[in-house]
């Protein structure tokens, strides 16, 4: 059934107002019913209060929210780096949110079909989690690791207990970045080694060390940092040199033809280019460690071909290496398949980094490795202020809990199948959509000019279906070097109403551009 996008999920005055006056002229599927009714949204702490008793009340504070703004945005040019740059060319102004949805200031439902970029794993201000940080916070916000306090000693039991083999210590810190940082910092002082391989299109972050094992050009900066890191071909399937229809482990393969019989052909094929690495750039073959993704996220949500990294772990470790699984974004069950991203590609890495849904939000996050590697630490002193807080740690505990006891893995294979399985279809209804790949709830829609140059969408043609998006209620991500890819990443609480809603929406706003496009 399709209507013009409204505004839905409230019934104040004001907000009734609103409804009746913004309309789009899209037509837009149905979004899915949702029965929670957001607090109206006051405005900057410095506004004037308004009072209820002037007959202009819902217009003025129409008015009123269009000034607040207003003002938000001036503090943003006048006080906010410049780097920091909103989604939208009218930037939203979030006010609240509950499990799978948003609400801007003027109460406005939207789906999150991101999550917060892959954070907000168990859905918005999930009522269990809350309630476990407010509780720790009505005992004990801080007191740092100089004193032992029981929250930390609990999750670090329980976060350890969902780990394979030895990887049973953890250090906490407080983002991806921080994570990986130090995962590089352990494994050149475990190896002795210096040098470091990641992958050409991989995201790790954007700390100064971070950003050596980056390799998107659109995240480095014109700085000496890349020192002892080397960039293997990365493996992709789609845009590769090497791949075919047998090649993923997802639901969906590529549209390219595929001979492989039991092992992966391309699997080799990029295996022997990272070979190249060892034979051309290392110091007589040493390495410290590897750095992958189990599925890339920033990048655009590139799988690699089955059977590669396993190849791989094991021609890095027999030249006296490490392997690191960067779980910032596959891991707690978002594949669906497993808990952790790596298991799918069939094997145990030596320090696993994790952060964003750890905490469903709260800025969290963890490296966890083996003992040995761990006493390397012990050489000089280290130590994290905020690392393990008592309320970071109680939002990873409540986190955990609700993943098992929600199911929330079984609904990410249940649903993503279901959605990947759906957006295919839009790939083979349009020559735009060029690829769609990922596994569970961690999804990539390429969009391209045509399938047989594989072009990426031009940006502005890009821009101009996912404001659509937007304008029908639908919010998803963009990654990929050029930001042509659908990154789609929702809480893991969806339905299969919200897949359907999400399916409809892409379609509609293809449509329309491709319309548009023609009548020009």
């Amino acid at each position: 059934m399709l209507r013009k996008a409204h505004l839905t999920g409230t019934g104040s005055p004001f907000k009734i107002f609103l409804r009746t006056m913004v309309l789009t002229e899209i037509e837009a599927p149905e979004m899915p019913p949702c029965d929670y009714v957001p607090n109206p949204y006051k405005g900057h702490r410095s506004s004037p209060p308004l009072s209820k008793n002037n007959s202009m009340y819902a217009i003025a504070l129409g008015i009123l929210e269009g000034l607040e703004y207003e003002k938000i945005l001036k503090v943003k040019k006048e006080h906010i780096v410049p780097c920091i740059q909103p989604y939208y060319k009218k930037p939203l102004l979030i006010h609240e949110g509950h499990m799978q949805w948003l609400f801007d200031h003027t109460g406005r439902r939207y789906l999150d079909m991101f999550g917060g970029i892959v954070t907000v794993c168990a859905g918005h201000s999930h009522p269990k989690i809350n309630e476990e940080i407010f509780k720790q916070m009505k005992t004990l916000w801080h007191t740092t690791n100089i004193y032992l306090h029981p929250r930390l000693y609990e999750y670090a039991e329980k976060l350890t207990a969902k780990l394979p083999g030895d990887l049973k210590v953890v250090y906490f810190v407080n983002s991806g970045s921080e994570a990986n940082d130090l995962a590089m910092l352990l494994a050149r002082l475990y190896t002795k080694n210096y040098d470091i391989i990641s992958f050409r299109n991989g995201y790790h972050g954007m700390s100064p060390y971070c950003m050596a094992i980056t390799g998107l050009s659109i995240w480095r900066y014109d700085l000496p940092i890349s020192m002892g890191v080397h960039h293997a071909m990365n493996p992709d399937v789609y845009r590769g040199l090497w791949g075919g229809s047998k090649c993923r482990d997802s639901p969906v393969q590529t549209d390219r033809t595929c001979d492989c019989e039991g092992d992966c052909e391309a699997a080799d094929h990029y295996y022997n280019q990272l070979e190249e690495v060892f034979k051309y750039s290392l110091p007589r073959g040493k390495v410290a460690a590897l750095f992958a993704e189990s599925i890339q996220g920033v990048g655009g949500v590139i799988q690699f071909p089955k059977g590669f990294l396993k190849k791989a772990f094991e021609l890095i470790r027999s030249n006296g290496g490490i392997c690191v699984s960067d779980e910032v974004q596959s891991g707690f069950g978002r594949t669906g398949e497993t808990f952790w991203g790596f298991e799918s590609h069939k094997v145990v890495p030596d320090i696993v980094t994790m952060a964003k849904g750890i905490g469903n939000g709260y800025p969290l996050a963890a490296v966890i490795t083996t003992s040995k590697i761990a006493a390397t630490l012990g050489h000089a002193n280290h130590f994290n202020t905020f690392g393990g807080n008592p309320i970071a740690c109680s939002a990873g505990i409540a986190t955990l809990d609700v993943i098992e006891e929600e199911k929330l893995q079984d609904n990410c294979k249940k649903i993503g199948t279901y959605l990947l399985k759906n957006l295919a279809k839009l790939r083979d209804e349009f020559e735009i959509v060029g690829d769609v790949r990922g596994k569970g709830l961690m999804i990539g829609v390429e969009m391209i000019k045509k399938k047989s140059t594989k072009e990426p969408l031009s940006a502005k043609r890009f821009a101009d279906i996912w404001e659509d998006c937007k304008d029908m209620g639908l919010l998803v991500g963009r990654g990929g070097l050029n930001s042509h890819v659908m990154r789609i990443k929702p809480p893991m609480c969806i339905t299969k109403r919200d897949a359907d809603f999400t399916v409809e929406v892409l379609r509609t706003a293809i449509k329309k551009n491709i319309e548009k496009c023609s009548a020009h």
